[in-house]
């Protein structure tokens, strides 16, 4: 059992009866409170401990269930429980081992105690308010959409222990209740809680240090010796790195960190610490708890009010969940205490670091339009009076102001000043005494911090020591005459961490998304004046696969193609060059991306332009080919395409390419800045960006279009927003189209699924070829089950691939400063590397054994693109996926996974490492030399007990006994030492061989610590073979979620037929009882009406000869509409992807772009009225619609007054019926546009149908059942009425509106027929049903 710190571990002890007080943790990193005064913990919460820690007499009695429980629970039940921020577990109620308590507390605060279900069982305390009975694992809620479901392999495997407990008699279960070691806190209970640190004294001024100094030697005085902590990271369960922190041990850094000049900045070699700085490390989980579940399983914690004093909140914000950090009370003021944090603090009352008086590097202030925000102006005399340590510190936060800046001292990470405040804020660290902000965490816990801090938004600097007090000892004594600012250990910036810039290395947290990060770069150039044309360049990048995309594209007024950029990649950080972004630019990245990091770069140094981009790379050397080190550097295909013809050299931009030159160069310098600029450019992943209306653009013939090109299907923004493809409008994924058919098992194949729903194909056949893979899969369900439990154990192999590069890269890139970095917790990196790799060894052997099953079935697949992703490449021609089984068994060959798995070293097996080998084999030789010397100088000297001795340096001393020394003993002898009885010998042809097998020594030990970066460098050589099988396994993976789909949907599905538009085939979309594939699975099945649906093809069941391509749709309020249309363009989406759709029958043309006008929405930030945005999105759909689109509007021109809105509503449904003739289904509640088209071969009328019972003059009375049933013909009213009064419109408002509705209704009537009269007066001919209307109108 891992054994888990609890809240006692952590707060200091209550006060003893005479009154004296421990000291406050980490050494006056206790909160704001001020004083000594600590939070009372469990000991004194808890009446089984006293206030000295002692066992009170309640252990061993049960306490009652409490009162407010749901539930009786009693030893051996088997319950879900549920640790806070974690998913629910399967666990057995048992008494506790030691106390024989099986509740704790009371009320809504008891807690009762469990077993957690595992190969590794654990136990802890769990509140009764998250306890629930286990019934099995088969139940409702344990399947998918169920509250106690989990995908996660360890919930499983506790969820089949359980099963096998539940067959159990309780008495029987009671038996496997294994967990009865005493936690942690309870072994420790009776210790003196004092906290220490690892560091030193030198972090202060000179004044606080000797008052710390005096309370230590104080306690320690009292206690007689020194107590040892033992404080355990969530990370180090595992891990195997907990920390034991010594009072006494000298700490690891001898520079003064103080803000004012201090003797102690002064070089004291070898001096012993006073006081260690004690610290906390904030738990994952709620503190109390003994087991954790494991560190995978993460969820989001809400944030909950609690009443607390503010000291108390101070220190328990160190203990909350990541999510609950952003509340922090003043900390500052407090009780007062000599030791008390101060109201203001230091940085506070700085007079040039105040708001409106600041300057940036060079000198510009606030207001200046030049004014860098991300550097800051630090007056050199300000820099004299602080120590060396502090005064670094200052040097880096004037050029990252902008970034919280993680110092490393000894084994901590320090945060000075106004980080520090953010610290506390934000992380729930706590202040250590002293006049100045001062905050920190050991270095174990930067992956927690930094991630944390990174999704608030916030830019993180991480600093490490470049070498060791002993390092730096040794420095100092080469010098001459060493100063202070050389007696402070080195130190550098190694990594700058942004949302758009995490590459989730060794030191950072595990990567728990699985969707794309892009950090996106853009510049723009205004065509004309007016605005009417733009052009992009943009360079984005997902920077946790390396992967570069590239374009540079002309766009409308409306920056439609831009706008469809940002939907289909969102990215998390935005790069521009100020002051170019146009106003209506940054109108759109402020309105659809406002909570989007964005940062402006200063054009020329920042923001490159084309030339120096291109010189950059070429110097750099980012694309030299790995297999010949001495090659020049060529650039990848697709920037070689982005330079002149003519310029062989590559330093001269092409002519429409100056704009994406120039955005990739601002990346590049981004890149540079946050030091991961080689190892992301090194891995030569560029794709260039092409819009996807661009090839319709082109006017090439429908036939051609389709049949003969990779065109796919325009999704832009607002429509992936209004079908809520992606995202619902709340922004989660409930009842999208994504959530609906994601089942994917890897997180490549749901990156690609993605991808593939942003963009369906246009061409038939390639939309057939993955139908037929569809019902490849199906046809082979055991295997294709199999296949599905086998990919569910794949990791994250794409990312892998990255960091494994990333690593390797490192090898070649020796001047990155992180190989320089003096890390306390190497061991532990290392042993994360080896997990990592031997995790995609075996993700690849898995995947190899996919191909294999596959391999067996493959002869009768009809679809093409299936057979090339499991076929292999070098067995067949037509495969496309790699032989990896060779690369796999000589990996498998190349060291003990076993040993390198729990030590982190690699000791290479003979024949993979080429050096490692090649030292080997000089030591064996020289080894043989020295033995065949030492035999031969026997025989000469006649001496056969000679022999070798000593060590090191000394080592092959020949050793001969005095009596045997001979008298003529050779000149070449050189007595080297003696002892008693022997003479020890050299000789030059001894220490030449010494001098060659030392030499041969430090080439193995350089070559094995080498060796991981060589291991990986090795491995990324074949990354093409890699990333394929990716790209293979990722194809396969989406193939069989949209079989999974197809066969598991409720109601009917069947195959679309796409059918390729002839000249004499207008384009048509036929759906038979087809239902909305979103509403049908939440509503489980339930009674949704299917409709059919046809555009652009007469119904032969109605008997209508109408081939309208233009649906005018009416029906009352409420009636469903609006789910009609969105039904239409999901399933037309679905169709397009290649997957079954939820229709009886579907049959259509491809159609090349689907556009949505569907509700009412203004944007604010951008100015625009809703009427406005109406109008726009109009503006788009008649300028870029062609008779191969599908449009659907919704009630267009109700914004604005009723004649204004049913004019434009008149006129766009003409412009789109009889000149685009594209596919429409246009909604409306203007009846007197129905009149107008109601005779109009272009147009078909049809409403959804409703009953209506008791319609009279009283709307109140009126009862209105919706049928949902699409029909032809026009709805006669809206009744709007009907939605007045299941809204609560008071009856008396509605009775008012109806009179007046009454009045409207009979004047605009009345004005009809007067126009009708006009007409036939003038000798225009009348109709008999328009005279009969007159008559009784008369009447």
């Amino acid at each position: 059992m891992s054994r888990q710190s609890t809240i006692n571990s952590f707060f200091s002890k209550s006060a003893e009866k005479d009154g004296r007080h421990s000291g406050s943790s980490r050494g006056g990193h206790g909160g704001g409170g001020g004083g000594d005064y600590s939070p009372p913990s469990d000991a004194e919460a808890s009446p089984r401990i006293s206030a000295r820690g002692h066992r009170s007499s309640i252990r061993g009695r049960t306490r009652a269930p409490p009162t407010d429980c749901d539930f009786e629970f009693s030893p051996g039940d088997l319950v879900w429980a549920k640790l806070e921020g974690y998913p629910w577990w399967p666990c057995l109620v048992y008494k506790h081992p030691t106390e024989g308590t099986l509740f704790r507390g009371r009320g809504r605060a008891s807690r009762i105690h469990v077993q957690f279900f595992d190969d590794d069982p654990s136990r802890g305390w769990v509140s009764i308010r998250f306890i629930r009975p286990y019934a099995g694992s088969t139940g409702r809620d344990t399947q998918r959409g169920g509250m106690f479901y989990s995908s996660k392999p360890e919930i499983k495997r506790a969820m089949e222990l359980a099963d096998a407990a539940l067959k159990k008699e309780k008495s029987e279960r009671l038996n496997l209740a294994v967990c009865d070691k005493p936690s942690e806190s309870e072994e420790e209970e009776d210790e003196d809680m004092e906290q220490v640190s690892d560091e030193g004294d030198d972090f202060g001024t000179a004044e606080e240090v000797k008052q710390r100094n005096k309370r230590t030697v104080g306690r320690r005085q009292r206690d007689g010796k020194a107590k040892k902590r033992k404080v355990m990271d969530s990370d180090s369960d595992n891990e195997g790195s907990d920390m034991e922190f010594k009072p006494d041990e000298v700490s690891s850094d001898d520079n003064s960190i103080g803000v004012g000049d201090s003797e102690g900045s002064e070089y004291e070699g070898g001096r012993d610490r006073k006081e260690k700085r004690p610290f906390k490390i904030p738990p994952k989980q709620i503190p109390e708890k003994v087991y954790k579940p494991p560190q995978t399983i993460r969820s989001e914690i809400p944030n909950r009010e609690i009443n607390l004093s503010n000291e108390i909140r101070c220190k328990l914000a160190s203990f909350a969940a990541p999510e609950c950090f952003d509340f922090q009370p003043s900390c500052n003021g407090g009780a007062g205490g000599a030791d008390a944090n101060p109201t203001v603090w230091e940085h506070d009352k700085i007079e040039w670091l105040q708001d409106g008086k600041r300057k940036d590097s060079r000198r510009r202030r606030q207001n200046d339009p030049d004014y860098d925000p991300t550097t800051l102006f630090v007056p050199e005399d300000y820099l004299q009076n602080c120590t060396p340590g502090m005064r670094k510190w200052w040097e880096l936060k004037s050029q990252n102001f902008d970034a919280v800046i993680f110092y490393k001292v000894g084994k901590f990470y320090e945060l000075y000043h106004m980080d520090a405040v953010v610290g506390v804020n934000k992380l729930g660290l706590v202040f250590m005494k002293g006049t100045w902000a001062h905050s920190g965490f050991p270095e174990m816990a930067f992956d927690r911090f930094s991630s944390i801090l990174v999704q608030k938004g916030h830019k993180v600097v991480r600093v490490e020591q470049m070498e060791t007090p002993e390092m730096m000892e040794a420095r100092c004594k080469s010098l001459a005459h060493p100063t202070k600012f050389d007696r402070v250990v080195r130190r550098e910036i190694c990594r700058i961490i942004s949302k758009g810039t995490q590459t989730y290395s060794i030191l950072d947290c595990d990567h728990l998304e699985n969707q794309n990060k892009y950090l996106f770069c853009v510049k723009e150039k205004v065509d004309d004046l007016a605005g009417l044309q733009r052009t992009y360049g943009v360079c984005f990048v997902d920077t946790t696969v390396g992967k570069f995309y590239l374009g540079q594209f002309l766009d409308d007024r409306h920056c439609s193609r831009f706008r469809t950029l940002l939907a289909h990649y969102t990215p998390v950080q935005i790069i521009f060059e100020r002051g170019n972004p146009s106003t209506e630019t940054e109108k759109i990245l402020k309105g659809l991306l406002p909570s989007v990091v964005q940062e402006g770069l200063i054009p020329g140094s920042q923001f490159w332009n084309a030339a120096k981009t291109l010189k950059i790379l070429i110097e750099e050397s980012y694309f030299k080919d790995k297999e010949k080190e001495s090659s020049a550097s060529v650039l990848p295909p697709v920037i070689k395409s982005l330079t002149a013809e003519g310029d062989s050299l590559g330093l001269t931009p092409g002519e429409n390419s100056e704009l994406v030159l120039s955005a990739l160069g601002a990346c590049i310098f981004y890149l540079k800045k946050c030091i991961i600029d080689q190892e992301l450019l090194s891995m030569a992943k560029f794709e260039e960006y092409i819009p996807v209306d661009v090839d319709i653009a082109k006017g090439m013939k429908s036939d051609n279009l389709f049949a003969k090109t990779n065109q796919r299907m325009v999704l832009d923004g607002v429509t992936l927003a209004n079908l809520e493809i992606l995202q619902n409008s709340s922004g989660s994924l409930e009842g999208t189209l994504l959530e609906n058919i994601d089942t994917c098992c890897t997180p490549f194949g749901r990156r690609l699924l993605k991808q593939w729903i942003c963009a369906p194909m246009c061409n038939p056949c390639t939309i057939n070829d993955r139908l037929d893979a569809v019902e490849d899969l199906l046809a082979e369900a055991a295997k294709m089950s199999e296949i599905r439990d086998r990919l569910r154990k794949l990791p994250d192999l794409e990312r892998l691939l990255s960091k494994i590069h990333s690593i390797g890269s490192s090898l070649k890139n020796q001047n990155h400063p992180d190989n320089r970095a003096v890390l306390y917790e190497e061991a532990r990196y290392s042993k994360k590397k080896i997990i990592d790799f031997l995790s995609a060894l075996e993700g690849f052997k898995i995947v190899v054994e996919i191909i294999s099953i596959l391999e067996d079935i493959v002869d009768g697949f009809t679809s093409k693109t299936l057979r090339q992703i499991v076929m292999v490449k070098s067995k067949t021609p037509e495969g496309c996926f790699p032989d990896l089984k060779p690369e796999l068994e000589r990996w498998d060959a190349a060291f003990d996974h076993n040993v390198a798995r729990k030590t982190g070293v690699v000791n290479p097996k003979t024949g993979f490492d080429s050096e490692y080998d090649k030292a080997l084999k000089d030591i064996s030789e020289v080894e043989e030399r020295l033995r065949q010397y030492l035999e031969n100088q026997r025989k000469r000297l006649g001496v056969r007990a000679m022999m070798y001795w000593g060590a090191g340096r000394n080592r092959y001393q020949m050793e001969i006994a005095e009596a045997s020394v001979p008298q003529d003993l050779p000149d070449e002898y050189v007595l080297k030492s003696s002892r008693k009885g022997f003479k020890r010998y050299w000789t030059k042809d001894i220490e030449k061989m010494l001098n060659d097998i030392t030499n041969a020594e430090e080439r193995r030990d350089a070559a094995q610590k080498d060796c991981m970066k060589r291991l990986f460098y090795n491995f990324d050589k074949n990354s093409k073979d890699w990333q394929t099988a990716v790209e293979c396994i990722a194809v396969l993976d989406v193939l069989l979620c949209l079989a999974q789909y197809s066969q598991g949907c409720d109601g009917p599905l069947c195959r679309p037929i796409i059918v390729l538009p002839e000249d004499n085939t207008s384009p048509f979309l036929e759906l038979r009882r087809s239902r909305h594939p979103c509403v049908t699975k939440a509503f489980l099945g339930d009674d949704f009406i299917p409709n059919d649906i046809l555009i652009g093809l007469a119904d032969e069941k109605e008997g209508s000869k109408n081939k309208a391509c233009c649906v005018v749709v009416t029906g009352p309020n409420m009636g469903g509409k609006s789910t009609l249309m969105r039904q239409a363009g999901l399933v037309v989406i679905m169709a397009q992807l290649g997957c079954f759709v939820p229709a009886e029958s579907c049959r259509l043309t491809p159609v090349d772009r689907i556009f949505t006008r569907l509700g009412a929405s203004d944007r604010i930030i951008s100015g625009e009225s809703t009427f406005f945005v109406e109008l726009s999105e109009t503006s788009s759909i008649l300028q870029h619609a062609t008779e191969h689109s599908l449009v659907l509007m919704d009630e267009l021109g109700r914004g604005t007054a009723t004649f204004d809105g049913t004019a434009i509503a008149s006129a766009v449904v003409k412009e789109l019926s009889e000149n685009i003739k594209c596919r429409t289904l246009f909604s409306t509640h203007y009846h007197s546009l129905v009149e107008d088209y109601s005779h109009s071969p272009f147009v078909r009328l049809g409403h959804m149908a409703c009953m209506v019972e008791n319609e009279c003059d009283d709307p109140s009375q009126e009862t209105i059942t919706f049928l949902y049933k699409f029909i032809k013909g026009a709805c006669p009213k809206s009744y709007g009425f009907n939605a007045a009064k299941l809204a609560n419109i008071p009856e008396e408002v509605i009775q008012k509106g109806h009179k007046k509705a009454k009045e409207f209704e009979k004047n605009t009537v009345s004005l009809r027929w007067f126009r009708t009269l006009c007409q036939i007066a003038e000798g225009a001919p009348v109709a008999r049903e328009d005279l009969h209307k007159l008559t009784m109108l008369h009447n």
